[in-house]
Formats: C-alpha cells, sequence, structure tokens
C-alpha cells in the first residue's frame, strides 16, 4: 500500500493563507478608467430622402438586403462569395487567433499548477575541513507539485481580460466588415454585368435601325435621288454603333473576372440577363435616426478597439502598485527511490512574493501615457468611423433619392427621340428633308437609350450604397418585405 501525502498547516499559516485569498476575492479594486461609450459628434437623423411617415422603431431586419433583387443567380454568386471568398478565409482566421488569445489572457486569472520530477547523481569533493558523510557519489530524485497564484488585488490580470475580449470581438466585427463589403462588391459587379447586358440589347437594335437607314441611303444612291456622302454618313453610324458592341463586351469580361475572382471560380461565366427586369427600390422616407450607423460592423469594430485601448490604460497604471503571488511546493525528495513517497521524505512550502516598483527611470509612467496616448487615438477613430458612416448613409440617401428622378427623365427622353428618329426617317424617305436630319435624329436616339440603362443602374447600384452603408439594410414596421420594392 502506498503512503498517502497529507500537508497540515499550523493555525497562523492557515490565517495567512486564507486571509490573502479572501483579500483577493472580496477587496480587490479595479484600477483604471472604466468604459463609457462618447456621445457621437453627428446630427441624430437623416434629413435626406422623400417625405413620409416614421415608425417609432427603425430597425436593420433585411441583413440579406441582395435577395430582395429577385435573381437566383445574384443570389448564388453571393452566398458562394461569403463561402469560399479568401479574405474571408483569413477573417475567420484571425477571429480564432484572437479567440486563443483571450482564452490565454483569461487563464491568467486561475492558479497555474505544475508537477516537477527529477533524478541526479552527483559526487562532491572529500578534500577540505569537513568530512563527507553518505555515500560519495550519491542520487538523490525528487518528485513534487508546484503552485503560484498572483492576487489580482488592482485589476490588471482582469483589464488584461477585458481587453482581449474587446480585441476578440473587434476580429468578429472585422469579419462582419468583410462579408458586409464582399456582398456589395459581388452585387455591384453582378448589376454592372446586367447593365452592359442591357446596353449591348439597346446597341443591338439601334444596329438595326442603323443597317436599315444605311440600306435605304444605298437604294437612294442607287436610284439617284441621294448622294454618296447620305451612304457614308449611315455607314460611320453602323462602324460606331459596332465598335460600342466591342466595347461593351470587353468590359463585361472584365466584370465577370472580377466576379470570378471574389467568388473563387475564375472559370465563372454568367448568362445575359435583363436589367430594366430587375425591381426598382423603394425609397426610405425622412427622417432615419443615425443611430441605425451602429449596426455597421466597422462601427462596432472601432467601439471595440476603444475599450481594448481603455482597459489597456488600467494595466499600465496597476503596475504601479504591488505585484502580490501565493507560490507552493509539495512533494518528496529521497535519496533512494523506493522511499520517495514516504512521510520522511515529505518536502513543503508556501511563500508569498510581494514586488513593489521604486525606482524605474519613468519607465512605468511613460507606458501609461502611451496607453492614455493611444486610447485617444482609438476615441478620434470611432469619432471619424461615425462622421464618415454619417455622410455615406447621407450620400447614398440623395443618390437614391435623385437617380429615380433621373431615370423616369430619361425613359422619357428615350421615348422622345423614338418618335422623332421616326419623324424624321419618314421625312427622309418622302424626301422632305436631308440626311443629316436623321444622322441627327438617331444619334440622339441611341445617346437616350444608353442614358436609360445607365439611369437603371444607377438607380440599383444607389440603393446597394444605401443598405451597405447602413450596415446591411433597412425597413420602417410599416413596410413588408413584399412591399420593400416596387416594379
Amino acid at each position: 500500500m502506498k503512503p498517502t501525502m497529507k500537508l497540515t498547516l499550523k493555525p497562523l499559516q492557515q490565517s495567512l493563507l486564507l486571509g490573502l485569498v479572501t483579500m483577493s476575492l472580496a477587496g480587490c479594486q479595479v484600477i483604471g478608467p472604466f468604459y463609457s461609450r462618447p456621445e457621437p459628434v453627428v446630427p441624430a437623423q437623416y434629413t435626406s430622402g422623400e417625405a413620409g411617415q416614421l415608425t417609432q422603431e427603425q430597425q436593420l431586419a433585411l441583413q440579406q438586403w441582395w435577395t430582395l433583387f429577385n435573381d437566383t443567380k445574384l443570389n448564388q454568386l453571393v452566398d458562394t462569395a461569403l463561402a469560399k471568398n479568401n479574405n474571408l478565409q483569413s477573417a475567420v482566421a484571425r477571429i480564432e487567433e484572437a479567440d486563443a488569445f483571450a482564452r490565454e489572457s483569461g487563464a491568467s486569472l486561475l492558479p497555474t499548477v505544475t508537477a516537477t520530477g527529477s533524478g541526479i547523481r552527483n559526487r562532491v569533493t572529500e578534500s577540505g575541513i569537513f568530512p563527507v558523510f553518505g555515500d560519495n557519489p550519491r542520487k538523490t530524485y525528487k518528485v513534487g507539485l508546484n503552485g503560484s497564484y498572483e492576487l489580482d488585488f488592482w485589476g490588471k490580470l482582469r483589464r488584461a481580460n477585458e481587453a482581449a475580449r474587446a480585441q476578440l470581438l473587434a476580429t468578429r466585427y472585422a469579419k462582419e466588415a468583410v462579408t458586409w463589403s464582399l456582398s456589395s462588391l459581388v452585387t455591384n459587379n453582378y448589376l454592372m454585368i446586367r447593365s452592359i447586358d442591357a446596353q449591348l440589347r439597346v446597341n443591338e437594335q439601334n444596329l438595326k435601325t442603323a443597317q436599315d437607314s444605311f440600306d435605304l441611303a444605298n437604294r437612294r444612291v442607287e436610284g439617284g435621288v441621294a448622294t454618296i456622302l447620305d451612304a457614308h454618313q449611315a455607314e460611320l453610324v453602323v462602324t460606331t454603333l459596332r465598335t460600342q458592341a466591342l466595347e461593351l463586351k470587353r468590359q463585361r469580361a472584365l466584370s465577370e473576372h472580377q466576379l470570378g475572382l471574389l467568388t473563387t471560380d475564375l472559370g465563372l461565366k454568367i448568362p445575359a440577363g435583363d436589367l430594366m427586369a430587375m425591381p426598382q427600390p423603394l425609397t426610405p422616407p425622412t427622417g432615419l435616426p443615425s443611430a441605425l450607423m451602429e449596426a455597421r460592423p466597422d462601427v462596432r469594430q472601432s467601439e471595440q478597439a476603444m475599450i481594448a485601448a481603455n482597459a489597456n490604460i488600467g494595466v499600465a497604471r496597476a503596475a504601479f502598485y504591488p505585484s502580490i503571488s501565493l507560490t507552493g511546493t509539495y512533494g518528496g525528495e529521497s535519496i533512494a527511490l523506493n522511499n520517495l513517497l514516504k512521510s520522511p521524505a515529505r518536502v513543503w512550502s508556501l511563500g508569498l512574493d510581494i514586488n513593489l516598483p521604486i525606482f524605474n527611470g519613468g519607465r512605468l509612467k511613460a507606458r501609461e501615457e502611451q496607453a492614455t496616448a493611444q486610447q485617444k487615438q482609438t476615441l478620434a477613430s470611432y469619432q471619424n468611423t461615425l462622421q464618415t458612416a454619417f455622410t455615406e448613409v447621407s450620400d447614398a440617401l440623395s443618390n437614391t433619392s435623385q437617380y429615380r428622378e433621373q431615370e423616369a427623365l430619361a425613359q422619357s427622353k428615350e421615348k422622345t427621340t423614338a418618335n422623332i428618329l421616326t419623324v424624321a426617317q419618314n421625312r427622309y424617305q418622302a424626301g422632305y428633308t436631308s440626311y443629316l436630319e436623321v444622322l441627327d435624329a438617331q444619334r440622339n436616339h441611341n445617346e437616350a437609350t444608353q442614358a436609360m440603362v445607365q439611369s437603371r443602374q444607377n438607380t440599383l447600384i444607389a440603393t446597394v450604397d444605401l443598405f451597405k452603408a447602413l450596415g446591411g439594410g433597412w425597413k420602417p414596421e410599416t413596410v413588408k418585405q413584399e412591399e420593400f420594392y416596387k416594379k
């Protein structure tokens, strides 16, 4: 039967240990400033947007806002990018790193216990005044448990743990920021492709009209009722439209390549689609509260950085105060291995370490000033992030409203130029006017049709920017999801 090891403390030792533990648990105070969210230096609400009745609660209820475009291919592309994008995978790895660091920091609040063991054979000198007792050389065996525990009287360890947890949250919000930005990048590139598809379709229609005019001009030249100049001018329009088509196809290929990079599908091919069939967004009402910005991941990330910097001031200030640690050792020591666990071989120790800085050449003060300066930097960065977010939302609200009006005017202009072109062609065919009138009407109509497509693209991209600026989406309580967009 193996002998058991038991540590017996004297009453004075027990009182000392109990008192120190009680002080560490109940009498500790946290040094350093406590975090308080600063007041944002931005207006209380936005003023852009169409007039409307504001509900009592504004919420970002449509985090998957890209699904409101009712495009299955777009939904698939965003889902693929969020699952496979390399930048997003890197952000996830940074979260794992920060999580491990936070757990390491939290472990400092717990005691440390290590097991030790050694076996030594050594010989001491026999030449000297004092005789050598026992065997020479001799063997010594040791086994034991060593423990240490730093009493966090001033909150240094808790402040460090607070900073680590804030940094962990910051990395999580950074990952959300990558997701937030990635979804808008994919959507914008997809809308660009759809816009180019619409422009190619318009170009094809205009090219057909131009080719008909060219054929008509040739027939009139052959009939002797028009000059060769009319035919050359008509041919120039056809050549210009074909050149535009080649440039549009080049731009489409580049956007397709960018989508392939974002989704890690470098061979991605996007089938042609119709931009004009996509629903138009509902413009938000006036008076959206600026507190909506708090949903943005970059704002949250900036605030967590500020919390971590604030906690680091406490860590720096706690260094001015004594650090107190309990240490203990319990085990056995013997010259015979079989006697190592027997009662006579038992050894133990219980200690108290106190370290108080006396003179360090101003090093600790400099560290506190560094931490304070870093906190000021994060505060300025936080306010700048808020103000930038407010500006981006204001810009997006203005763009959404103005582009809708421009799109309505572009549609009206396209219809007008189409009518003018029809009249000009009829007048030319009847011999009432020169081909210059047809040429001018055709140029205006081509520009108007391209501008109409561009206006629709601007409106939809402004909507993407609005969702991104608001950190996801906006949705008044009175607006149902199926009513969020109107065709």
